[in-house]
């Protein structure tokens, strides 16, 4: 429809091939500068792409164990009462449920309490990292 709209000038077989190989020109450059003007024709293939291996490297494992051995060793040394008081915490207990278990008069007290022992805990966790010298 277009040929006969457009070509009409276009009657014999020897206008034609180049008229079409003119039009597939200029379609071919169409294209070729659409894909240009996109970022088309400099992407990476996705499968060509290395994946990220999701597991922690070998030095991430080596630190988390050393602060794990960290960490148990000043709790280790802590009271009874701060070692209950992060147990329940990571139980998931709030503040009231920990004064009930404490037997404490007031909710600020527990306050005071965690906020010692987070205190006391950060101390002995420095001073292991240090090999116990302040």
């Amino acid at each position: 429809m277009v040929l006969e709209e457009k070509y009409r000038h276009v009657t014999t077989v020897e206008e034609l091939l180049p008229l079409a190989f003119e039009i597939m020109r200029f379609k071919l450059m169409g294209w070729r500068n659409r894909d240009t003007r996109r970022g088309e024709n400099t992407q990476l293939d996705v499968t060509e792409i290395p994946l990220a291996d999701p597991s922690p490297g070998q030095d991430i494992l080596i630190d988390r164990q050393r602060r794990l051995d960290l960490l148990t060793t000043a709790l280790a040394g802590m009271g009874e009462r701060c070692r209950n008081i992060f147990g329940w915490k990571l139980e998931g207990k709030g503040f009231p449920e920990i004064q009930k278990l404490l037997g404490a008069d007031s909710i600020n007290t527990v306050y005071t309490w965690d906020a010692r022992c987070r205190k006391e805990l950060l101390v002995k966790m420095t001073d292991s990292k240090l090999g116990g010298v302040k």
